[in-house]
């Protein structure tokens, strides 16, 4: 049975007929015709494996008749202390003892007076830390990936007949197309990829993001295999790169088999019958004179009104939900998490998930999405400051307030409430810095120009190739993570969701075009990436621009220039320091911008030499007069 167990293979495991008392995991359809009052069957365990030197594990058994069914455990130095079983006798929740196990595999037994089942289950040794769980910092870049719209490795898991042509279709992108472009993406820069949710979606229709999770243990299948997502960690491992899950422990699928038959009848905040929709006013989660009932009309509705929401104020889904959580980082040796909803499930949930994972992977980070332009309410989700008598842990939440102001100064358009706005310009992200304080680490926030949930750049109203080259210039040098949306950097188009999510070109069979590879990219394509790859990689080698402090030299409605490094109070001459300017000019003509750089981390510095980007430098002792063309971004080492 190792083999299986060591796998977790689901497929394999409906071989297993259970015909007779006594047999294995029976698959499920003939498991849920068991007559009622018939023989035990169990067609599912979750967890289906676990390891030693973890906090034993609460499981979860599917199947029929297993109300007041005697459980057992079958293994050295292992036995299960408590049942618990739903009313209708679908579902057993069996806390087993492993303290002093040892690995091995193990059967639990499930027995009534009219039969007898033996479930599989396999106890294993842990992964080494050298296999994975490195966390994220500032000095990585982080490159999100839609996995079904980024390349088809393996065309046998591809839906038939095709869906490419339906937007909201199965497109065939899976884990192996990831591998198989590991050096493009190392080529641009990128030290971290971001996949969107592994989980099954199978039962699901247009589920293709994987946010509609029909089983939290299985990977879909149009993605891969388990292994297959394992082989990606150890291939990104090898070149020290590293691999951030998408974590959903808000809500599952419409099709996930809970939303019609629960464990519990408080599985979920309401039923597919009586719940509300989850609301987004934040401002009342940081509300003392908020009522219960405006708050939980966030953290218990259920998200666009079809997404069954879980209740993590129930212990048996809160430890079922942590549970889910390490079996998947110890399963692929992931370095690191992102919390989608992050604002719609309780704080206490995510203050009893940081500790678990603290305790488990002391350097695993977390990122989480508040999808908010206000940094007072972004950074109340931020850990590291106790709010309500709670912290949550969160090494950092997704920086959405500067994402707005990146796209209002560099269009001069503020869409921040999704509309078209007031007119905006540099003085709205240089307001936006200014508020970091609020955050008890700014320098870890995940900074970008896009995701998968938002219009592409180039497809908002006006928005030009120029404009976006200076984004991604920002990206590159202000303070925080920065991360970029699969196909931002060879230009693609996309509006709102789905449009957004469109297929990345050269990434499947029949693609007329490949941008992938250097010699196929249109001169568009080209000139974007190579600007990219240009800046990420030179981020990559200097400290200073990923370590260092920011400085604000200058700003005003088309300009911003600000200084990295180490030592803001030490200017050039004083010590062996990097010291980085860039300027940035979104103006439609050049700019000559003069200002003082006395009592500034420039001071003393008396030689610029230009590292990236079009522009001089002029110096007369305290004044300085940087020169820049239109539409353009410089940086300049000094000394």
């Amino acid at each position: 049975m190792s083999p299986l167990w060591r796998a977790i293979d689901y497929t394999l495991l409906a071989a297993f007929l259970c015909l007779s008392a006594g047999a294995q995991l029976q698959p499920e359809p003939a498991c849920i015709s068991t007559p009622a009052g018939g023989a035990p069957c169990v067609y599912q365990v979750d967890p289906p494996g676990w390891w030693t030197g973890v906090p034993s594990p609460m499981l979860l058994l599917y199947g029929r008749n297993l109300r007041d069914a005697r459980i057992m455990a079958s293994g050295g130095r292992v036995s299960s202390t408590k049942t618990q079983f739903s009313a209708n006798g679908h579902y057993a929740f069996v806390w087993l003892d492993d303290a002093n196990g040892a690995p091995q595999n193990l059967e639990i037994g499930v027995a009534t007076a009219q039969g007898q089942v033996t479930v599989p289950f396999r106890l294993q040794e842990r992964k080494p830390e050298s296999e994975g769980f490195q966390g994220f910092s500032a000095a990585d870049t982080l490159y999100l990936i839609l996995t079904d719209r980024f390349a088809d490795g393996n065309p046998k898991n591809d839906p038939q007949p095709s869906q490419r042509d339906l937007p909201r279709g199965w497109h065939g992108g899976d884990f192996k197309g990831i591998a198989d472009h590991l050096n493009y993406l190392q080529q641009l820069g990128v030290t971290t990829i971001w996949i969107t949710p592994v989980y099954d979606n199978e039962g699901g229709t247009q589920a293709y993001h994987g946010y509609s999770a029909t089983d939290l243990y299985r990977t879909d299948p149009h993605f891969g295999s388990l292994a297959d997502l394992q082989n990606l960690a150890t291939a990104l491992h090898g070149r020290h790169m590293k691999l951030l899950l998408d974590t959903v422990p808000n809500h599952v699928g419409a099709n996930h088999p809970w939303a019609t038959d629960p464990p519990t009848p408080d599985w979920f905040h309401g039923t597919r019958a009586d719940h509300h929709e989850a609301a987004s006013d934040f401002e009342y989660l940081m509300d003392s004179h908020a009522t219960l009932q405006q708050r939980g009309q966030i953290t218990e509705g259920w998200f666009a009104n079809v997404l069954p929401d879980l209740n993590q104020e129930n212990p048996l889904v809160r430890q079922y939900l942590i549970q889910n959580v390490i079996w998947w980082a110890e399963s692929t040796g992931a370095d690191a998490l992102r919390y989608d909803t992050f604002p719609y499930v309780g704080r206490a949930f995510w203050q009893s998930l940081d500790g678990a994972l603290r305790e488990q992977f002391p350097r695993l980070t977390t990122v989480g999405e508040i999808f908010n332009p206000n940094p007072a309410i972004t950074s109340y989700f931020a850990g590291g400051a106790t709010h309500d008598g709670i912290d949550t842990g969160l090494n950092t939440p997704f920086d959405f307030p500067t994402y707005f102001a990146l796209r209002a100064a560099l269009s001069h358009k503020d869409a921040s409430h999704g509309g078209p706005g007031e007119r905006s310009d540099m003085r709205t992200l240089e307001k936006v810095m200014s508020e970091d304080l609020l955050y008890p680490h700014s320098e870890r926030l995940a900074i970008f120009l896009g995701n998968h949930d938002t219009v592409r750049f180039l497809s908002q109203p006006g928005a030009t190739d120029a404009e976006l080259r200076l984004g991604f210039a920002l990206l590159a040098t202000l303070r925080g993570m920065p991360q970029i949306y699969s196909g931002d950097e060879i230009a693609m188009r996309g509006g709102a969701d789905p449009d957004n999510r469109r297929d990345f070109p050269g990434g499947f069979p029949g693609d007329p075009q490949d941008a992938f590879t250097a010699a196929s990219r249109t001169p568009e394509q080209a000139e974007m990436h190579d600007w990219v790859a240009s800046w990420f990689q030179f981020r990559q080698h200097h400290p200073s621009l990923y370590n260092g402090l920011q400085q604000d030299l200058w700003v005003d409605p088309s300009a911003l220039v600000f200084v990295r490094t180490a030592d803001l109070h030490r200017g050039c001459g004083t010590g062996d320091d990097e010291h980085y300017l860039i300027a940035v000019n979104n103006a439609d003509q050049p700019r000559a911008l003069s200002f003082s750089v006395q009592h500034t981390a420039l001071e003393g510095c008396a030689i610029f030499r230009r590292e990236l980007g079009s522009g001089t430098v002029q110096t007369n002792g305290a004044q300085l007069t940087v020169n820049i063309p239109a539409k353009q971004a410089v940086m300049f080492r000094t000394e």
